[in-house]
């Protein structure tokens, strides 16, 4: 039996490069990996990219509505033997997909190994991580570090450069240039707390 994996961590602990070292080390050895990525994740189309410049092509671009057991499935059926699935930004598939994946691993025999965020930059839980967290048979974080120094847990969001902490989870048409930074919880608290007095000034007048 495969096995289903989610390896998590905060923005730039590696997670693209670490899947595309996978698929790299499979793929020397003769054997075949197939790679989804969420159509939600619009960075970089349908290539998977890392901050050090690393790309590759995702295999299928996944749609809200796909059944990616079925995928699968004919992909076994047309081409033979996979030996690896590998998942960039699971976060944003849904429940019912990480289902399918599970299924994957369990009934056709192919480990299924996830990359992406456990929280957004509100400290709430994606839905596609929190049922991995309840389904993966093997859960590992991959850590980083925040500008201060301490390990990163969390995810803050810029909009022109300065920390916001409202908004929608998925960052879409914003009016803006959004980027992220994991932070440590303490300066997390420390700009969100910022942001709030700075709010209240603006309300006030």
């Amino acid at each position: 039996m495969g096995k289903l994996y989610f390896r998590y961590g905060a923005m730039n602990s590696g997670k693209s490069t670490s899947l595309m070292q996978v698929a790299h080390n499979y793929e020397e050895r003769g054997m075949k990996v197939k790679i989804f990525k969420p159509m939600m994740d619009s960075k970089g189309g349908e290539k998977l990219v890392s901050r050090l410049g690393v790309t590759r092509d995702a295999d299928y671009a996944v749609r809200v509505d796909d059944d990616l057991y079925d995928i699968t499935e004919r992909w076994v059926q047309e081409e033979g033997k996979i030996h690896c699935i590998l998942v960039d930004e699971v976060q944003f598939l849904k429940k019912g997909q990480i289902d399918q994946l599970l299924k994957i691993a369990v009934i056709l025999n192919i480990p299924v190994i996830c990359y992406g965020l456990r929280t957004d930059f509100l400290m709430n839980g994606f839905e596609g991580s929190e049922r991995l967290l309840l389904l993966a048979h093997s859960i590992e974080e991959m850590k980083t570090i925040c500008t201060c120094g301490k390990k990163a847990l969390l995810n803050g969001r810029k909009v022109n450069g300065e920390f916001v902490f409202e908004g929608e989870q998925v960052a879409i048409d914003m009016g803006g240039e959004v980027e992220y930074q994991s932070l440590c919880p303490e300066c997390y608290f420390k700009l969100r707390k910022k942001y709030e007095e700075k709010k209240r000034k603006k309300e006030i007048g």
